[in-house]
C-alpha cells in the first residue's frame, strides 16, 4: 500500500502554477498524485510528473457525463491505470432503479476502460450513505451490481458525514475497495474544518487496517482554513511515522 494526494486538494494552487505546485508537492514527500481534470490539462500534467519523478496511479474524471475515449486516451497518456468517477449528486442515491441504471452505465465505461487497458472506479460523497436501499446503504446496494472489475475508491470522511463507520463499512465492502480518500477533521460538512491525518475524529489508522485489499491511501483535504502545503506535509508525516512504527 502507498500514499498519494488527491491533487483537487491544491486546486487553487495549480490554477496559478501548476508545475511548481506539482514540484513542491514532490519535495513534501509525495511520490504519486491522483489527478482531476486531467484531460484538459494532460500535457502540462504529464510534463510536471515526470520533471519530479512523481506518478499517477488513479486519475478522477466524469466517465458517465463526459467522453469516454476522451478520458481513457488522457490516463494512457499519464500512466493513470484506474479511472474513478468522483461524484454523482443526492437525487442519482435515492431509487433501486436509478442506482441500477447507474451500475449499468460503469459497468459500460469499465469494458470500454479495458480497451485501453484501465480500470475503472467510483468515489461516494455523504448521502450514498444516508440513502436505504432493501435494507443497505445505497453504496452497498450499488456495489452489489457491479462487474467484478470494478473498484471503489471509499471516501472514508464522507462515510462518517453521511452516519456510517467507516471501519465497520470497509470490512462489509471487502475486496472491492482498492483505494481509499484519507483525511481528518469533526465529521461533518463544514468541509473548512478538515484537519490533517490523525488530528481530528476519523480512526484514521483503524480505517486503513479495514481496507484489508488497500492499494493507494490518497491523502485528500476538501477544504482547509490553514496553510494547505502545512496540512498536506501534516498528513504525510503522520503516515508514514505510523507506518514506520509498524514495520519497526
Amino acid at each position: 500500500m502507498s500514499y498519494s494526494l488527491q491533487l483537487y486538494t491544491l486546486r487553487n494552487a495549480i490554477q496559478e502554477d501548476l508545475p511548481g505546485t506539482i514540484k513542491k508537492v514532490a519535495e513534501i514527500g509525495f511520490t504519486q498524485v491522483e489527478p482531476y481534470n486531467f484531460v484538459a490539462t494532460a500535457a502540462e500534467l504529464g510534463a510536471a510528473l515526470k520533471e519530479n519523478g512523481l506518478t499517477a496511479p488513479s486519475g478522477h474524471a466524469p466517465l458517465l457525463s463526459a467522453d469516454q475515449d476522451e478520458i481513457f486516451a488522457a490516463a494512457k497518456e499519464l500512466g493513470i491505470t484506474t479511472v474513478i468517477d468522483p461524484f454523482l449528486p443526492a437525487e442519482h442515491w435515492q431509487d433501486a432503479e436509478t442506482i441500477q441504471g447507474t451500475a449499468a452505465k460503469l459497468n459500460a465505461a469499465a469494458k470500454k476502460g479495458a480497451e485501453y487497458g484501465i480500470r475503472v472506479g467510483y468515489h461516494n460523497h455523504a448521502w450514498e450513505l444516508e440513502s436505504t436501499i432493501e435494507g443497505k446503504t445505497a453504496l452497498e446496494y450499488f456495489e452489489g451490481l457491479l462487474d467484478p472489475e470494478l473498484v471503489l475508491e471509499v471516501d472514508t470522511y464522507w462515510v462518517a458525514v453521511g452516519g456510517q463507520d467507516p471501519v465497520e463499512l470497509l470490512a462489509r465492502l471487502g475486496d472491492r475497495v482498492k483505494l481509499i480518500h484519507i483525511k481528518d477533521g469533526p465529521g461533518n460538512t463544514d468541509t473548512k474544518a478538515q484537519q490533517p491525518a490523525g488530528q481530528g475524529t476519523i480512526p484514521v489508522l483503524d480505517v486503513i487496517a479495514a481496507a484489508k485489499s488497500l492499494e493507494v491511501g490518497v491523502v485528500e483535504f476538501d477544504d482547509y482554513s490553514g496553510d494547505i502545503f502545512q496540512g498536506i506535509t501534516e498528513s504525510l508525516a503522520f503516515l508514514n511515522a505510523e507506518s514506520a512504527g509498524a514495520k519497526a
